[in-house]
């Protein structure tokens, strides 16, 4: 439970920061930290409006989309506490409660009978499919490692005692810090600020969404940063840390998460669309780089 109101209360932040970083770096005041979560405030309290080309889908997906990143979200634990939900092999699940989420954006916007939508859904599935077997080679290593097959046992026994369980957990980071960036449609696979439809991925999948959805839609892409920044937080809460360190830690790693990504977003110029699967094969590569040392330190290879 208390991992679930931490990144509830991180989601709030979180954009801001981005946003915050960089308008600082680009010599700019910028807004408050808290405007993203006005607009999205203001949003809510709006009615939707639906074209006649749009059917139940369009309507549904929304409401979908966001309850699948809340499902995914009762499964992250907070150090030695588990989730509201632990079974074993619960990533597996988690996984794929997203991928359900995402599969009815896709739909959804396929719904609307648009090109253009249709064309950012096309690309939409294919980043999501290319990055999924990283987040498998990630977490199936670190089920190795330590012998677990749920989220709270493996965080829970996962411990960095030699250099290169120090470099796995390093490359481990940054390989969810580029999950989050594919799977929330961010620089430099995708500009959320462009207006230009044949570049654009994510955001001319929602060009038709108003009001209410457009809101749950936006606070889910919240969720979903502060989710990702928690399961970089969990590899460094090891059990035996007493809750008034673990709080602290936890925000200061979603805070730096923030920063790092709100950093790469103002000096990382957006790639060529023939370039992100390439992006996107590298973070998998980099996950069986850390695969393989998980064998290093098993031993099982010389």
């Amino acid at each position: 439970m208390l991992s679930l109101i931490l990144i509830v209360t991180a989601s709030f932040f979180f954009t801001g920061i981005i946003i915050r970083t960089k308008s600082i770096l680009s010599g700019r005041k910028g807004p408050g930290i808290f405007q993203p979560m006005k607009d999205i405030r203001r949003l809510l309290r709006k009615g939707s409006v639906y074209s006649e080309t749009s059917g139940f889908v369009f309507k549904l997906a929304p409401t979908v989309y966001f309850a699948s990143v809340v499902m995914a979200m009762l499964f992250i634990p907070f150090g030695n506490q588990p989730g509201l939900f632990s079974f074993e092999g619960d990533f597996v699940f988690f996984a794929y409660v997203l991928a359900l989420g995402k599969f009815f954006s896709i739909i959804g916007a396929l719904d609307t009978g648009s090109s253009f939508e249709g064309m950012g859904a096309s690309r939409e599935a294919l980043y999501s499919l290319l990055a999924e077997p990283a987040f498998f080679l990630l977490m199936g290593s670190f089920a190795l490692l330590t012998g677990q097959t749920s989220f709270a046992d493996i965080f829970g026994t996962l411990h960095f005692t030699s250099q290169i369980s120090y470099a796995i957990g390093a490359l481990a980071s940054l390989v969810l810090l580029a999950i989050a960036l594919i799977e929330n449609s961010r620089m430099p696979l995708d500009d959320p600020k462009t207006h230009l439809e044949l570049t654009m991925v994510h955001e001319v999948m929602i060009l038709d969404n108003s009001g209410f959805d457009l809101g749950m839609i936006l606070q889910a892409t919240n969720l979903k940063f502060a989710m990702y920044g928690a399961l970089v937080a969990n590899m460094f809460l090891t059990r035996g840390y007493e809750i008034y360190y673990s709080i602290p830690i936890f925000i200061g790693v979603q805070f730096l998460f923030a920063l790092i990504i709100g950093v790469l977003e103002s000096f990382w110029a957006r790639f060529r669309m023939n370039h992100n699967p390439q992006f996107i094969l590298m973070i998998t590569s980099i996950a069986l780089f850390i695969f393989l040392g998980v064998l290093l330190m098993l031993g099982k290879i010389v």
